[in-house]
């Protein structure tokens, strides 16, 4: 099936899937969750356990939720799930296509759409400074 396949700091992009429940959960790398927050037949498919074990920030997901590690936009039809349309392709391709940046402020996370390129070098530094700030613990006071 024909899928829009989301993955953090990377461009969404079409994807082939196989419509079998281990490609899936290959694919969001765990069990997956299905989510239904358009009325259009579209699904978003996640990982179950992204924030609870520390997948990286995706997307924003309209105004109240933030989807953790890799994701796909799927069609449903009936109980299952199937291809997007190309109408449905082209439309969540345009909701997710950038990578996004998380910002905590006073009213919570804040989400940046950025390149690539941005998203790779504002996790470079972020890790860079975890890992100065890790060194500095580890330091035995004088």
């Amino acid at each position: 099936m024909q899928v829009l396949l989301v993955e953090p700091g990377k461009e969404a992009r079409p994807f082939e899937m196989q419509d079998a429940l281990k490609a899936m959960q290959t694919a969001v790398g765990g069990l997956i969750q299905a989510l239904y927050p358009w009325e259009d037949n579209a699904a978003l498919v996640c990982n179950d356990e992204g924030k609870i074990i520390g997948l990286p920030l995706n997307r924003a997901l309209e105004d109240y939720d933030v989807i953790a590690g890799t994701f796909f936009v799927c069609g449903t039809k009936g109980d299952g799930f199937c291809s997007l349309s190309n109408e449905q392709m082209e439309k969540y391709k345009a909701m997710f296509e950038s990578p996004e940046l998380f910002f905590r402020c006073e009213v919570g996370l804040v989400a940046k759409k950025c390149s690539p390129g941005e998203y790779q070098q504002a996790m470079q530094e972020r890790a860079q400074r975890q890992n100065s700030a890790h060194k500095r613990n580890r330091e035995p006071e004088r």
